[in-house]
């Protein structure tokens, strides 16, 4: 069953979605309905043509951060000093980034200019952030996300140039306090840095114990 939202900041038990994770259509995305859905691991995800659709998978990919895999020539390129990184320094250019730059296998993008604006939103109030990754002062990859206690919930990357976005993932994992990175939609490079499916049980006990801290 899929449940209509109206103005009421409420949300159904996510475990009452769809076997896609569907659970629920409508709603808005002002910050406190957003903090409220990564709460309970739910997320939107919908396009222009769509009203707002939000998700809460029966099995999450993720990464924890101590399982993350570097192959050797990631090492290489991270020693080489080709890249620097940082963090939370032009989320505005990331998120715009991550919904132009063109990917494999898709027609257009489902970052919407309302989502963009209600993120913005998010990073200025201290809950969303990004790692930018920089070649000859060129902005050439990163990602953002929204911190939900000690998970990081990863919205959107992207990659101007070969291992720009490994190296913003790896940074994250390196100089970050999060027990777990929720990756959302599974893709074979995260799976080869250690990204693999966990039940929603699962992640919603790390989620809910970062929360309680």
């Amino acid at each position: 069953m899929i449940f209509r939202l109206d103005e009421r900041l409420i949300f159904p038990e996510p475990d009452l979605a769809e076997p896609d994770g569907l659970l629920a259509v409508g709603g808005d995305l002002s910050t406190h309905r957003l903090l409220l859905a990564y709460q309970n691991g739910i997320f939107p995800w919908y396009s222009d043509d769509s009203p707002i659709l939000w998700y809460s998978p029966h099995e999450r990919f993720v990464l924890y951060p101590q399982e993350l895999k570097i192959s050797k020539s990631m090492k290489q390129v991270l020693r080489s000093g080709k890249f620097s990184v940082t963090a939370d320094t032009c989320f505005n250019e990331v998120i715009k980034a991550c919904s132009t730059v063109p990917r494999e296998g898709q027609d257009g993008t489902w970052i919407t200019d309302d989502m963009i604006a209600a993120y913005n939103k998010l990073h200025t109030e201290g809950y969303a952030h990004s790692v930018e990754v920089w070649q000859n002062q060129e902005l050439v990859g990163g990602f953002y996300g929204v911190q939900a206690g000690r998970v990081f919930c990863g919205e959107s990357m992207f990659s101007r140039v070969s291992n720009a976005s490994k190296t913003a993932l790896i940074y994250l994992c390196q100089n970050s306090q999060f027990e777990l990175i929720d990756c959302q939609v599974h893709t074979d490079h995260l799976e080869s840095m250690g990204a693999r499916m966990i039940s929603r049980e699962q992640y919603m006990t790390v989620l809910q114990s970062g929360l309680s801290r």
